[in-house]
């Protein structure tokens, strides 16, 4: 009985999920990921593509390794328990090796389009069009998983802050802040999430000016 084929789109931690799923089901995966490496949102680096996820450099992870490990496969008791994001990507290269994965993932290659087959009906097939170099290539999948995740687009509200065209400074997505030490000793506090926390210290080391009411429960990770 020939396997049934499934197009993966996207490289990284959902997509190497998936094909390992796949692998498990008798099914044959094809994974399709546009940059030429695994990781997607935790791959960083200081000047990423258009329309690809990031991240900034400093970023910790803010759930624990027991936590966020996959469960057949558990993160190495000597990494910490709250993870850089460079270890984060250490160890989905562990994961992909331990269980032979990049062999199924087709590198710089884009998926341009996805539709059904004209006999979807009674076949539940899909027509995936890719590219690669400049060629493109039209190929039929009996399912698809779409891996892409959520986070391509910075969410950038300016519109929630009146006069904002008026501003002389510089303001930014936390994605694109600068790598190192930021010079600026004076920043505007615009919202406490999770990421504005970790990013407050490296705006004000070392001039020890947050606030004091945040002082106590912002950590200084900007030595990290």
């Amino acid at each position: 009985m020939t396997k049934k084929r499934i197009a993966v789109i996207g490289g990284g931690v959902s997509g190497l999920v998936s094909i390992k799923c796949c692998l498990e089901e008798g099914l044959e995966p094809v994974c399709f990921e546009r940059t030429d490496d695994i990781g997607g949102l935790w791959r960083f680096q200081e000047n990423p593509e258009e329309g690809r996820a990031s991240i900034y450099k400093s970023v910790i992870i803010n759930t624990s390794k027991e936590m966020m490990c996959f469960s057949d496969y558990p993160i190495p008791a000597h990494f910490p328990n709250f993870m850089h994001n460079s270890q984060v990507l250490e160890y989905f290269r562990m994961y992909a090796k331990e269980f032979d994965l990049v062999k199924y993932i087709r590198f710089k290659t884009t998926v341009c389009s996805v539709k059904k087959q004209p006999d979807f009906p009674t076949s539940g097939q899909w027509e995936v069009v890719t590219e690669s170099e400049g060629k493109k290539e039209v190929t039929v999948f009996d399912g698809v998983m779409v891996c892409t995740g959520h986070h391509t687009n910075a969410h950038l509200p300016l519109e929630s802050f009146p006069g904002i065209e008026k501003f002389k400074g510089q303001y930014f997505h936390s994605r694109e802040m600068p790598p190192g030490q930021l010079l600026a000793s004076h920043c505007p506090e615009i919202y406490f999430y999770f990421s504005f926390q970790r990013i407050n210290p490296l705006f004000s080391f070392p001039y020890n000016e947050i606030p004091a009411f945040h002082s106590k429960w912002i950590k200084d990770e900007s030595k990290t």
